[in-house]
């Protein structure tokens, strides 16, 4: 029987292989039919594919070119050959403009199309074009004549040059180059504007992406995302480089700058360190977003920004106005209150793509593993009394509880031990209709829903999926967590502010945990209510607010709105706005005092972000395709300059004495790629690359023990080091590397790593906030059981007593640089411990000081 059920795997699992190949073979010849390129393997990296699993090791090598592009599509050149980009940042704002040069080194005239990613805030404003010393402007227009008006340029033999947004996300940009002629070298540049975000630890926080992600297609969406036709190469074998030079100013001061990527020390270009600049290092690579964290003298102090208007704009606009930038910092007090209500709805992607590394870095943790201890924290975490559930998604998904359940001691250990077995093994991204049985379900009466989606945010349907958090705002607040780089700006910010809640990024080696556990504080506390803001203007000033009020405030966090003042301006007059709020009952009010004296930027900053933020309002709206509405969304942006969904920049060389001659021929540029996904080969190659990259690769390839057939193979022992494949992968061996899967366990073959001491004693902890004192505590605070015991004070004090207030200790003197991550458990336990451990408790901390060699304050026991 045992003989019978291998060969009909074996079998299964060649049917698998074929299908991949059958769908490669016809996806490149649909490729080369539509494109007009060849989408030719590398036949370098073939040659040290070795006879003896011919079959299996071609069949893998294609379903990872078909679907990630990790081998070089093509040996033709690369037309695009650096990118240069000058930051300015000034305050919580940057200006940044993004030059990339191009150079045709073919014998035929080019067009080269340029994919990249760009954060979901970045107001695009302008984008020109410099060749052979002439400065082409271009216009902005609605995207259906723009690409007309490109298309009719490239057929009559001009240059052209066409940036849009890509349809299905607002985070994806494409840059096409048409006609460029033979030996001809041409410059775009694309400037952008973005409010920058502030990190709990007072950082301000830039990024530049450069990881590009392919999105995944659901079934049901018809047009695939332009990410899976994207041709990507390991990041040493980019054919352009990156450059990147900042510049920072404050009044108060910078302080430091740090990054996640080599840079050049800080130059202070002022004495009193008010301006500084930093750059790249010459030797970056494309393997990680660049990351600055700027660190001012003064950072959590209420601000505005005044900024004059165009004269030349038309009377009354948006962009002829003053307009506003108000930085708010609720002053929200302290409380020890936590609700003991809610229902908390945990969705946790698990596609094949959460088994990539956190970022480039070798050691980052992979995405699955760092959710997973995220999610033993969340649990720990939650008060009595309240309702759960935790929710799975990749092609189908899956819940714990048919419905949510009350957070008892015996549901929390039955979704522990589910969280123990969770793999990231469900295929592609579709995280729709996850979010629709959610919403189907009936609310718990008394406790308001708090959805928490933790995703790498590789999806397709980005809009769908906003669309559906919106419609469903009014009954729930949703948290989002984007996990990875590359992860969708669009997606993850957009469902939290359609659900008014949070949003935060977690990369590299960074740790998730700090940044939920604070977002799970946060939800706990009491609710803002009657938000509103007052204004105090001179005679004939009238303000108009751009900006949604926050339906939500939490404390150390700002809020930031747009403002219109329409009427004459006396710029030797002040003005006051007020944000108020009741909380708890009592009134407060977070007030700005400012100077109309008006600040003339000849950019526009913050009228580029003003008109930004109507945009996304308009376009995320419920009614975003009625007629009226995107009229306006049209109007906004031709009027601003501000890309958006329905416009697109367009230009064109005139001043051409002839058409260009001869065949046009496409150049897709490549993406880094390369050595993210290959970071991530060490544990899950092909579940981590292949996955969640088109809809034919997800449920034809599931099997029923989990993980993906023609993503496995049989483990065996490895060959010595001396035989081993050189493939020219940073360094890993591919076929090698495959060899860790195991096709019978249904799931990945990862290296067993000793838990973490402070997780470790935290998932003994009870529902209730309890300890028990056994063999497992002992093992976790490494003291044998009767030891622990025998040093008990009282022997009449209940154990449980003696085991919460001595983890209690060990917390606060071993895992005190993590209290963050353990604060709201701590709050459990130390509720319980008071109520059960009455007068005994001063004895039973100064025994647990002593037996731990500890000398943690009675203060922290409330004594």
């Amino acid at each position: 029987m045992g003989c019978m059920r291998k060969r009909a795997h074996e079998r299964t699992r060649e049917r698998a292989y074929n299908q991949a190949k059958r769908e490669n073979k016809r996806e490149r010849k649909h490729y080369r039919n539509t494109r007009g390129s060849s989408d030719r393997c590398n036949s370098k990296s073939d040659t040290g594919i070795t006879k003896r699993s011919t079959f299996a090791q071609k069949a893998v090598m294609a379903d990872i070119n078909r679907c990630c592009g990790l081998l070089t599509a093509s040996k033709d050149p690369v037309p695009l050959k650096g990118i240069s980009v000058d930051v300015q940042v000034k305050g919580f704002v940057a200006d940044v403009s993004a030059t990339l040069t191009y150079k045709n080194e073919e014998q035929n005239p080019l067009e080269a199309v340029f994919v990249f990613p760009m954060d979901d805030d970045s107001a695009v404003y302008n984008f020109e074009a410099m060749v052979d010393g002439k400065r082409i402007v271009a216009e902005i227009q609605e995207k259906k004549q723009a690409q007309e008006t490109y298309a009719d340029a490239i057929s009559q033999g001009r240059e052209a040059f066409l940036l849009e947004e890509d349809s299905s996300s607002g985070d994806i940009f494409s840059c096409s180059v048409g006609n460029l002629p033979p030996d001809q070298e041409a410059a775009v540049t694309l400037s952008f504007v973005q409010e920058l975000p502030l990190e709990p630890d007072g950082a301000v926080r830039f990024v530049l992406p450069t990881v590009l992600n392919p999105r995944y297609t659901p079934r049901d969406v018809e047009t695939k995302s332009v990410t899976t036709g994207i041709n990507r190469v390991p990041t040493g074998k980019l054919p352009y480089s990156l450059k990147m030079t900042a510049n920072v100013i404050s009044p108060h001061g910078v302080n430091r700058v740090q990054s996640n990527c080599v840079l050049t020390p800080l130059n202070y270009l002022k004495e009193d360190k008010t301006s500084a600049q930093v750059s790249l290092a010459d030797d970056h690579k494309f393997d990680r977003d660049v990351e600055l964290l700027i660190y001012y003298n003064e950072v959590n102090k209420p601000s505005v920004i005044v900024e004059a208007g165009l004269p030349n704009a038309a009377p009354g606009s948006l962009m002829a106005d003053v307009n506003l930038m108000l930085n708010f910092y609720p002053n929200i007090p302290e409380s020890q209150e936590q609700s003991t209500c809610g229902e908390f709805i945990f969705l946790m992607d698990r596609s094949g793509s959460m088994s990539c590394s956190m970022g480039s870095e070798f050691d980052s943790p992979r995405r699955i593993d760092s959710a997973k201890e995220t999610m033993v924290l969340l649990l720990k975490s939650l008060p009595l009394g309240c309702y759960f559930n935790i929710f799975g998604f990749g092609s189908h998904f899956q819940s714990f509880f048919p419905d949510s359940v009350e957070y008892t001691q015996e549901s929390m250990k039955s979704a522990l031990k589910q969280i123990e077995e969770m793999s990231a093994n469900m295929g592609g991204t579709e995280i729709l209709e996850p979010l629709k049985n959610i919403y189907s379900k009936t609310e718990k009466t008394g406790h308001p829903r708090q959805l928490f989606v933790f995703t790498d945010g590789e999806v397709g349907n980005t809009k769908a999926v906003i669309a559906e958090v919106h419609a469903n705002s009014s009954k729930h607040r949703c948290f989002a967590f984007g996990i990875g780089e590359g992860a969708s700006t669009a997606l993850i910010k957009g469902i939290a502010r359609a659900g008014h809640g949070t949003f935060e990024f977690v990369t590299g080696k960074e740790r998730m945990q700090p940044k939920v556990l604070q977002t799970l504080k946060c939800s706990l506390q009491p609710v803002v209510k009657d938000v509103s803001l007052k204004w105090t203007l001179p005679t004939g000033v009238e303000s108009v607010l751009l900006s949604h009020l926050p339906n939500a405030i939490f404390s150390g966090q700002r809020s930031i709105l747009y403002a219109q003042l329409k009427g004459k301006i006396d710029q030797t007059t002040s003005a006051d706005v007020s944000l108020e709020y009741t909380f708890k009952g009592e009134s407060f009010r977070n007030s700005l005092q400012f100077s109309l004296q008006l600040e003339e930027e000849s950019r526009l900053p913050i009228h580029r972000l003003a008109a930004k933020n109507v945009l996304r309002d308009l376009e995320t709206g419920t009614d975003s395709d009625d007629k009226d509405v995107k009229k306006r969304i049209l109007e906004m942006s031709l009027q601003s300059g501000v890309i958006c969904s329905l416009t697109a920049f367009i230009a064109v060389n005139k001043d051409l004495n002839q058409p260009i001659q001869g065949p046009l021929v496409q150049r897709n540029i490549p993406l880094p790629g390369g050595r993210q996904y290959m970071m991530g080969l060490r544990h899950a190659p092909m579940a981590c690359m292949a996955a969640d990259s088109s809809v034919s690769m997800a449920a034809p390839m599931m099997m029923k023990g989990g993980g993906f057939m023609c993503r496995k193979i049989a483990k065996k022992s490895a060959p010595p080091a001396a035989n081993r494949s050189t493939q020219p992968f940073g360094g890993i061996s591919l076929m090698q590397e495959y060899s860790t899967f195991s096709a019978s366990s249904g799931g990945i073959a990862v290296e067993q790593k000793e838990k973490d001491p402070v997780l470790r004693l935290i998932s003994l902890q009870n529902a209730d906030g309890s300890w028990s004192l056994n063999a497992d505590f002992a093992s976790a605070l490494g003291i044998r059981e009767e030891e622990l015991k025998a040093n008990q004070p009282n022997k009449d004090i209940n154990s449980t007593v003696w085991a919460t207030v001595l983890a209690l200790i060990w917390l606060h003197s071993t895992g005190a640089d993590r209290k963050d991550e353990w604060e709201l458990l701590e709050w459990k336990a130390l509720s319980w411990v008071k109520a059960k451990a009455g007068s005994t408790l001063g004895g039973c901390v100064m025994a647990g000081n002593s037996l731990l060699k500890a000398s943690v304050d009675l203060k922290v026991f409330g004594l």
